[in-house]
């Protein structure tokens, strides 16, 4: 059979597609934090929200300033019938030859410009700056708290990545040693040396071990299309973690008392700055129950043809407004304020126990993996030696099948175990900084 120029460019091309996407792209894990933040939606809306209420927070201010009005009218009648009449009723362009005929009045031309500036308006302008500066710097800690709760999950699918990748591998290596003992169970059964139901036993140990491999690639991909995704990187993109920021991680020694918590956490934050916010909503309220006044200035020209012109008609004055009706009416509108006042109050103290609560369980699960991580150094080294000792046995006849394929698996789990307790910890560490506030320190990224 002889094979052509084209079937062997085909099989060229479609080896290299095959090494192109096996390469993966590796990222620290700072580097994925920092894209995180620029780059996730949640982060952008969280900015998008601050610019948001810092134009509210402007257009506050500006009802301070003077308001300045400029109109302008030019009105045409082509057929228009102007009469001016006397004292009697007449017609004053009636009384004879000497009277001539009345000028026409059919165009009018009327200009103004007007100054208002407030004065005093039941301190509801200031009010309502106070209000909305507050609401400002609260969607701002509101944005922070965000930016750091995308950074846990960032933590978590980085952290599940590597596990993921650290069992495939470690499932793998054991494969090809069940595989290998397949082989070899093969050619001492067709010699009569083993009974064929040890190879059955292999056999059945690799498929197990094969549907176990299946499914962690499939955890894999799922973890690394959740983090590419996050990270609005391509979704073809394969990610491989680096594990030299896993080795290197010292975690700092932590303040987990709840009261660093109730002083770090950003969310708590942005409702201490509602509830200021909202006292401010409570004064603006009663601001009803005060009149308005304005200072008003003004210039206008009128010009009516053949009849009237005036200019320079420059005034200015005082205005005042109160609304009487409305003494009895803004009642209920203080009471509204003051009870969503309370509610804020009430969503502050809840939230205050939740911290509190999450700040001991981040902690205990903390010391939990570490605990563990202990412990699965001492399993780790006890499922080898174990491991070392049946498979002698085994060799001198003083172990059956079922004793070396299960201390084999013993083996494999206290591996992955061991592998995957290093992120554990990390995963954990990074948890209990977001219970305390403090997981945005841990990482160098301009804050907005």
């Amino acid at each position: 059979m002889k094979i052509n120029s084209i079937m062997l460019f085909g099989v060229f091309l479609a080896g290299i597609t095959s090494v192109a996407a096996q390469e993966k792209t590796t990222v620290s894990l700072q580097d994925a934090v920092t894209m995180a933040w620029e780059k996730s939606n949640e982060s952008s809306l969280a900015d998008t929200k601050v610019a948001t209420s810092k134009y509210e927070l402007e257009n506050a201010k500006h009802k301070q300033y003077p308001d300045l009005k400029v109109s302008s009218q030019y009105q045409y009648f082509p057929t228009a019938n102007i009469k001016m009449l006397n004292q009697s009723g007449e017609d004053s362009g009636s009384g004879g030859e000497a009277s001539g005929e009345a000028p026409k009045m059919n165009q009018i031309f009327f200009a103004q410009a007007g100054v208002s500036l407030p004065v005093f308006s039941g301190f509801k302008i200031q009010n309502s700056i106070d209000l909305y500066n507050n609401l400002y710097e609260s969607e701002s800690a509101n944005a922070l708290k965000t930016k750091e709760d995308v950074t846990v999950r960032v933590v978590k699918y980085y952290t599940n990545l590597y596990k993921a990748q650290k069992t495939v591998e470690l499932l793998e290596e054991n494969l090809k040693s069940a595989q290998q003992r397949v082989t070899d169970f093969t050619e001492l059964e067709k010699n009569g040396i083993i009974p064929k139901n040890d190879l059955l036993k292999a056999q059945l140990q690799v498929s197990k071990i094969q549907l176990s491999v299946d499914e962690a690639k499939n955890n894999l991909n799922i973890v690394n299309y959740y983090l590419v995704t996050l990270l609005k990187m391509d979704p073809n993109t394969k990610i491989a973690v680096n594990e030299t920021d896993l080795d290197q991680f010292q975690p700092q020694i932590l303040q987990s008392d709840a009261n660093v918590a109730l002083e770090n956490r950003k969310d708590l934050e942005a409702l201490r700055l509602q509830e200021k916010a909202s006292e401010e909503n409570i004064q603006i309220a009663k601001g009803n129950y005060y009149p308005s006044i304005v200072l008003l200035g003004g210039y206008a020209v009128l010009d009516i043809k053949n009849f009237v012109e005036a200019t320079n008609l420059t005034n200015v004055g005082v205005g005042l407004t109160y609304d009487l009706s409305g003494i009895i009416k803004n009642n209920n509108n203080v009471r509204l304020a003051q009870s969503k006042a309370d509610e804020v109050k009430q969503t502050e103290a809840i939230l205050t126990d939740n911290i509190k609560v999450q700040v001991q369980k981040a902690a205990e699960d903390y010391d939990l993996a570490i605990n563990q991580d202990v412990v699965y150094d001492q399993a780790l080294a006890q499922a080898s030696e174990n491991y070392r000792i049946v498979k002698d046995k085994y060799d001198n006849d003083l172990a059956d099948t079922n004793d070396l394929l299960e201390a084999d698996v013993d083996q494999l789990t206290a591996q992955i175990n061991k592998a995957v307790s290093k992120a554990t910890i990390i995963q954990k560490y990074y948890d209990l900084l977001s219970a305390t506030g403090q997981i945005s320190q841990s990482f160098t990224i301009s804050k907005k």
